[in-house]
């Protein structure tokens, strides 16, 4: 997917054959899913108030549902994966952030110190622990559950 691509903001489906701008109840072909979101909108930014940079829109609460903003402008490559397009890839951000992502016993790759070379054993405990504290806080199942 690029991001000049019409896609769904849910399922990720192309919405190529849809006519535009998307009417109010316009529904993604492949799921069903209301396309007059502020998910599917160009000012839609979960990391403002309201979510949204228009300054004068009114709040809308349930950003998954069709409503009546007149700001609303339908923004392409809005698809699972886009920012703020799903909450998996923001815990894959928080994981590589933190060193996380990929290695199944969840020790950051910068903490492991090859013992040949000279350097300390890796602190696995340490890390294993901060993992486990890091699933739980956003409902993961921990290895110990």
């Amino acid at each position: 997917m690029t991001p000049d691509t019409w896609v769904c903001w849910k399922c990720g489906a192309s919405l190529e054959g849809l006519p535009r701008p998307f009417g109010r109840r316009e529904e993604c072909p492949a799921c069903r899913a209301e396309l007059h979101v502020c998910r599917m909108c160009r000012h839609y930014d979960p990391r403002v108030s309201r979510a949204c940079r228009e300054p004068v829109a009114g709040e809308v609460k349930d950003k998954e549902r069709a409503n009546f903003c007149d700001w609303f402008q339908a923004r392409q490559g809005a698809g699972p994966g886009s920012p703020g397009g799903s909450d998996a890839s923001s815990r894959q951000a928080l994981e590589a952030l933190f060193g996380l992502g990929g290695d199944p016993g969840g020790v950051p790759a910068d903490s492991r110190a090859d013992p040949a070379a000279g350097g300390a054993p890796a602190p696995r405990d340490e890390a294993a622990a901060a993992r486990a504290a890091l699933e739980r806080l956003f409902g993961a199942p921990s290895k110990g559950d």
